[in-house]
């Protein structure tokens, strides 16, 4: 019963990352929509409401999708002796945990500048904006593969056959 509901909860972890990769993805189409006048690298663009909000349930998303797999994974070796004597399937979970964090760090971090470009206060002049809501639902995508790998290293030995 236990190996379903792991298979289940990463089935759940990969629909919402990859939700929130498309809604990302899709934010940054919205933006783009908007009327923006460009003179070198200089540009200015009307906020996107449809961004905004698109942008918001990304970020939600991953965030909900960072914490099922934290909770699923466990913490099975938590300091740097247990971690050297640890078999190679643990040390590959707090690896995979490890990634999963930075991706979630820069891919969240993404995301935030690019809700907080279509704030409806904001209408933003200035150097040519990077595709942050598109790269942060990209990442999104990246964190389901990692957060998946460390859910299945981290109970390979501890799920009962």
């Amino acid at each position: 019963m236990s190996k379903l509901v792991g298979i289940f909860a990463c089935f759940l972890i990969v629909a919402l990352d990859v939700t929130a990769g498309i809604l990302g993805i899709k934010a940054e189409a919205a933006r783009n929509q908007e009327k923006h006048l460009r003179l070198w690298i200089f540009e200015c663009k009307e906020p996107s409401h449809d961004a905004y909000i698109l942008g918001l349930w990304a970020a939600s998303l991953l965030g909900i999708a960072h914490v099922l797999a934290n909770l699923l994974g466990g913490c099975n070796v938590c300091t740097q002796e247990e971690f050297q004597k640890a078999s190679p399937s643990k040390q590959l979970s707090v690896v995979c945990l490890i990634f999963t964090w930075i991706i979630l760090a820069v891919g969240l971090s993404m995301l935030v500048i690019g809700i907080i470009s279509n704030n409806k206060s904001r209408r933003s002049c200035g150097f040519t904006h990077l595709h942050f809501l598109s790269i942060g639902g990209i990442l999104c995508m990246v964190h389901a593969l990692f957060s998946v790998a460390y859910c299945v290293t981290s109970t390979s030995t501890t799920l009962p056959t």
